[in-house]
C-alpha cells in the first residue's frame, strides 16, 4: 500500500484504485445501491462512464473492451435484476477467457439472509461464471480486494472477477491507502519446453497448429507469421478467432469452427502433429469432439496452455507446454527452423483450398449474403473491426470475409446472441478512427437492440447490418433438420429496423438487392451517424450451402 491517506468514503475509494489501475471507462447502468460510486466517479473526469440501456449490453461491451486491449474490461451494475441481466457478459467473458471485472451493487449488511429487496448470494450465483467471486464487507480492504480482482482476471487464463459491493459499505467512510498498480504475470515458455516442440517438428512430415484463445497480441501474430514462414507450417484458426493471422497469408488454411471447410477437417485428421496454442479445442472448434480421438488423438498432440487445469482436461498432450500464447510464440519464432521445404506444395494446396471455399455461392433470394460480405471485404480497410453475436447468417461471415489484421474480429465464442451491437458500441469508442460494422440476424439484433441509442448517446458510428429473415434461423435449421414440417418457437415478426435506427436519431435504410448493398453502405458511411442497414434475405437462404427445403427433404 502507498503511504498517503486521506478520508474518503468507499465508493470514492473504489474509484481511485480503478484509476491507478488504468481504467480508462466503465460500462454502466446506475442504481441506488451503488450511489456511492457513481459519486467517485465525479472527481475523476479521466474515467469515462458509458451510460449503457441494459446490464446485459454493458457487460458485453466491458467484454469487449477486454478484448480489445487484454486489460479487464469494468462493468458496474445494481443488484437483482442487475446483475442477473449482467450474467450474460459474465458468461461470454469466461467462455471466450476475456478479463473483465463485474461490480454488483448490494443490499446493506445488516440486512443479510432476510430476503432483502433484490437481495442474491452472488458468489453461489457466479461461481460457475467466473473465476472469483468476493464481496467487501469491510471498506478498508478495497484496495487489497480490487488489485486481487485486476491480478486474477489477467493472470494465467484470463476470465471474468465479480465483486459484491454492499450499500452501507460503500456509503461509510475511512482513511485507509492505496494499493499499487496491478502487475501482470504471464506464464512463460522454458527453453526444454521449446527443445522438447522443436524435436516433435522436426519429425513431423504434416504437421497443423491451429491457434486460439484470450490474451493474444500483435506481436504474437507477428511471432506466428514468422514461425510459419521459417518452419513451413500450416496456421488454422480455432472458432472465432480468424484474425489471430492474416487470413491472405500463405500459410492461413482455414478456420476451424461451425461449417468448418471439408477439406481443412481432412487435413487435420490425416496430420501426424496438432499443435495447439492457446485453443481448448472445445466444442465448436473440434467439430463436436469429432476432429481428434478423446483422450488420446491418433496424431501427435502437442498443447499450449496459460492455465494449467486445461492441459490433459480433455486431450492427452505428448509435449504439454503451460505457457501463454506471447511466450511460446516469442520463443518459437528465435529457435532454430527446422527444413519443412518439403510441405511447399501440401500448404499451397490448402491454402488455396480456403480460397476457394471463402469464395461467394449462390443462394436463393434478390440478396446473396456471400456476395454481400464479399462486397462488404472489399470496401473496408484492412483495420477495420467487424462484430456478430450468433446464428446462422454469422456463418456467412466467417466463411466468406477475411480478417487481414489482428483484432479485427469481436465475436462469441461462446455462442451468445446479441453480442455484436454492444461489442460494435465498445470498439468503436475504444477506435473512434477505425470502421466498425456489426453483422446482426434479426432475432441476434433485438436482443440488445437499445444498446443503438447508446452508440447515438455517446457518437459511435457504428454501421449495423441487420439480416433479416424472419425467424430464429439456427433453431429452424435444426427443427427442420430433426421434426420436419413441424414448425414451433421459431416465427419472428420484426420491426422497420431502419425506421428503429431512425427513432434514435441514426441512419437507416432497407437493402432488397444485391447491387443496392454497395451504394447503401456508402450511403450510411457518409451518413456520419450511426446507421443501421436492413437486408432482407430469402429464408430459404438459410445456410451457404443449403436451404430450408433441402434440409427439411434430408430428414
Amino acid at each position: 500500500m502507498s503511504g498517503k491517506t486521506e478520508t474518503r468514503h468507499g465508493g470514492r475509494i473504489l474509484v481511485d484504485q480503478l484509476a491507478l489501475h488504468g481504467a480508462e471507462r466503465v460500462f454502466l447502468v446506475p442504481g441506488e445501491s451503488y450511489l456511492a460510486v457513481l459519486d467517485g466517479l465525479v472527481d475523476h473526469p479521466d474515467i469515462d462512464p458509458i451510460i449503457c440501456r441494459q446490464e446485459g449490453g454493458a457487460a458485453i461491451m466491458a467484454e469487449a473492451y477486454g478484448k480489445l486491449t487484454n486489460k479487464p474490461g469494468i462493468c458496474m451494475v445494481t443488484r437483482g435484476p442487475g446483475a442477473t441481466n449482467a450474467s450474460a457478459g459474465v458468461h461470454v467473458a469466461h467462455q471466450d477467457s476475456t478479463p473483465m471485472i463485474l461490480l454488483v451493487g448490494q443490499i446493506g449488511r445488516d440486512m443479510v439472509d432476510r430476503e432483502a429487496f433484490q437481495e442474491v448470494d452472488y458468489r453461489k450465483m457466479f461461481e460457475p461464471l467466473a473465476k472469483w467471486v468476493g464481496q467487501i464487507d469491510d471498506i478498508n480492504r478495497i484496495p487489497e480486494y480490487i488489485s486481487h480482482a485486476y491480478h486474477i482476471a489477467t493472470s494465467g487464463r484470463p476470465g471474468p472477477v465479480v465483486l459484491a459491493l454492499p450499500e452501507d459499505m460503500l456509503s461509510s467512510s475511512t482513511d485507509v491507502a492505496d494499493a499499487k498498480p496491478y502487475v501482470p504475470v504471464e506464464a512463460k515458455t522454458a527453453p526444454e519446453d521449446v527443445s522438447r516442440f522443436r524435436d516433435a517438428l522436426a519429425k513431423s512430415e504434416k504437421p497443423v497448429m491451429i491457434v486460439g484463445g484470450g490474451g493474444w497480441t500483435r506481436e504474437a501474430t507477428e511471432n506466428l507469421k514468422s514461425f510459419s514462414v521459417r518452419n513451413n507450417v500450416p496456421i488454422a484458426t480455432s472458432f472465432r478467432c480468424q484474425d489471430y493471422i492474416p487470413n491472405t497469408h500463405s500459410h492461413f488454411i482455414g478456420d476451424v469452427g461451425i461449417g468448418i471447410n471439408p477439406k481443412l477437417a481432412e487435413f487435420i485428421k490425416d496430420s501426424d502433429l496438432v499443435i495447439l496454442v492457446g485453443s481448448r479445442m472445445g466444442e465448436m472448434t473440434s467439430s463436436g469432439y469429432s476432429l481428434l480421438d478423446i483422450p488420446c488423438p491418433k496424431q501427435k498432440l502437442v498443447h499450449v496452455y496459460s492455465g494449467p487445469d486445461e492441459l490433459g482436461r480433455v486431450y492427452r498432450p505428448d509435449v504439454a507446454i503451460n505457457a501463454s500464447q506471447r511466450s511460446f510464440l516469442r520463443a518459437i519464432a528465435m529457435m532454430e527452423p527446422v527444413d519443412g521445404s518439403a510441405r511447399d506444395d501440401m500448404i499451397e494446396t490448402a491454402h488455396a483450398n480456403y480460397t476457394a471455399f471463402s469464395t461467394p455461392v449462390e443462394t436463393p433470394g434478390d440478396v446473396k449474403m456471400a456476395h454481400v460480405v464479399a462486397e462488404l471485404r472489399d470496401k473496408l480497410p484492412d483495420n477495420a473491426i467487424v462484430t456478430n453475436g450468433a446464428g446462422n447468417y454469422a456463418a456467412f461471415l466467417h466463411r466468406f470475409f477475411r480478417y487481414r489484421e489482428y483484432r479485427t474480429e469481436l465475436a462469441p465464442t461462446s455462442g451468445s446472441m446479441g453480442y455484436g451491437l454492444p461489442a460494435s458500441v465498445s470498439a468503436k469508442l475504444a477506435h473512434p478512427d477505425r470502421p466498425v460494422v456489426c453483422l446482426a440476424g434479426d432475432g441476434c439484433f433485438l436482443m440488445h437492440g437499445q444498446e443503438f441509442a447508446t452508440a447515438v448517446q455517446y457518437g459511435a458510428n457504428i454501421i449495423t447490418l441487420v439480416v433479416n429473415n424472419g425467424m430464429f434461423g439456427t433453431i429452424r435449421m435444426h427443427q427442420e433438420r430433426n421434426y420436419p414440417g413441424r414448425v414451433s418457437g421459431t416465427e419472428l415478426h420484426n420491426p422497420d429496423f431502419a425506421a428503429y435506427a431512425k427513432a434514435f436519431g441514426g441512419y437507416g435504410e432497407t437493402v432488397t438487392k444485391t447491387a443496392d448493398f454497395g451504394p447503401a453502405f456508402d450511403r450510411a458511411v457518409a451518413s456520419g451517424k450511426p446507421a443501421i442497414l436492413e437486408i432482407q434475405v430469402d429464408p430459404q437462404a438459410l445456410t451457404p450451402i443449403k436451404t430450408l427445403d433441402q434440409i427439411r427433404a434430408e430428414r
